[in-house]
């Protein structure tokens, strides 16, 4: 007895087939041009996916590269996140500091600093 192969497809594909049926392509056509067998395939996808049948999802069809860049978007989103929540805890952690030395020193170390910081600035410039 011989295999049977059973043919997946993928949800932009069916959308693809339901457009184009939509458009007025026959279902035989459709069958021929695209290989598809069974009898009610097609007509299930229209029923599934269709004007009438369909749910308002929101479905993206993206090449390989599309996809890939989008992936290295997120990721770089996500590094940058964890750039700007490691910075966030460290100028948290250096004010906290700070303020600890001021009131040990009484001293108000941000202006002294900041004093000392703006003259250099000017004696370079």
């Amino acid at each position: 007895m011989g295999k049977i192969y059973v043919k997946r497809y993928s949800q932009a594909f069916k959308l693809k087939i339901v457009g184009e049926y939509e458009s007025g392509a026959s279902v035989r056509s459709l069958e021929q041009k695209y290989g598809i067998g069974g009898a009610t395939t097609i007509k299930r996808w229209v029923k599934q996916f269709g004007r009438s049948g369909y749910r308002n999802e929101v479905v993206r069809i993206q090449s390989a590269a599309d996809h890939e860049h989008v992936q290295a978007m997120k990721e770089r989103i996500a590094a940058l996140e964890s750039a700007l929540a490691q910075s966030t805890l460290d100028n948290r952690m250096l004010s906290a500091t700070l303020a600890v030395a001021s009131e040990e020193l009484g001293i108000d170390l941000k202006k002294t600093f900041a004093r000392k910081s703006s003259n250099a600035l000017q004696e370079e410039g």
